[in-house]
């Protein structure tokens, strides 16, 4: 029986909504992006090692105490419970977007490893496997293919004893897509994704700017999700366009789950 199951495709392809369903159907339990409660993933969330945690004053040192725990070698820091000055510094050792790669790394693998320890019952995840490795090594770090597959391999080893499934939901027609998810999420949401994919070291090193430079990083992000997927010895299903039809991909997508 399958523990864990990750729905994966780019930004606007309706991951979230077919994570619910499956869990709904499957009576899994079902843990979107952004719940702060990840239990395999760390979403704001600072990582100090023991040098950068003494750099802060005592005081300081005394209120990260009451919102942390040691691991991974160092103190990992829920940022969300503070504000102010302290908020501020500790945004810099924030997980994702500023730890350097050497670090986020293994406390990041650390974290998958807690989290098959621990896990019971079935599990239903978004995006966690795929898309959150390409944003920061594809995205943020410019690595190339090969080295995004090394890492996504390792979590795959990590995961292995849940007997995971991906499902993928693949995207023909990234441009209206995002387009007219766009239109829905404002331009403040537009804004922000569009700066992450250009300016980060993908997108300065191909000189990519505004919404086309945008829907480019994603068609690329794509293409080498699914050819990475391909090379890993895991159960996946991949669903073509399937906004055109959502009842019939969900029925698709339950009845493999099921092995009907």
């Amino acid at each position: 029986m399958k523990k864990l199951i990750i729905v994966e495709g780019l930004p606007c392809s309706g991951k979230s909504t077919t994570a619910k369903y499956i869990a709904e159907q499957l009576g899994y339990t079902f843990v979107d992006e952004g719940t702060g409660k990840h239990p395999a993933d760390y979403e704001f969330h600072a990582f100090l090692n023991d040098n950068a945690f003494a750099g802060f004053t005592a005081e300081e040192r005394k209120q990260i105490s009451s919102h942390s725990e040691r691991k991974s070698g160092g103190t990992i820091v829920k940022i969300g419970a503070f504000s102010g000055e302290l908020f501020d510094k500790l945004l810099q050792y924030k997980v994702y977007d500023f730890l350097p790669w050497e670090t986020e790394r293994p406390v990041m693998l650390d974290k998958w490893h807690e989290f098959v320890r621990e896990c019971s019952g079935g599990y239903v995840f978004n995006c966690v496997f795929l898309q959150n490795p390409m944003c920061e090594t594809m995205m943020r770090f410019g690595f190339d293919k090969s080295s995004s597959a090394e890492y996504i391999s390792d979590i795959y080893e990590i995961i292995m004893p849940l007997s995971p499934v991906v499902v993928y939901l693949k995207n023909n027609d990234v441009y209206n897509s995002v387009k007219k998810a766009s239109d829905e999420r404002g331009s403040e949401w537009l804004n922000a994704v569009i700066d992450y994919h250009c300016n980060g070291k993908y997108g300065k090193s191909h000189e990519l700017s505004g919404f086309d430079g945008y829907i480019s990083a994603l068609e690329e992000r794509q293409r080498r999700e699914l050819d990475i997927l391909s090379q890993l010895d895991i159960d996946r299903i991949i669903v073509d366009d399937p906004q055109k039809n959502w009842n019939d991909a969900y029925a698709s997508i339950i009845s493999e789950l099921r092995g009907d």
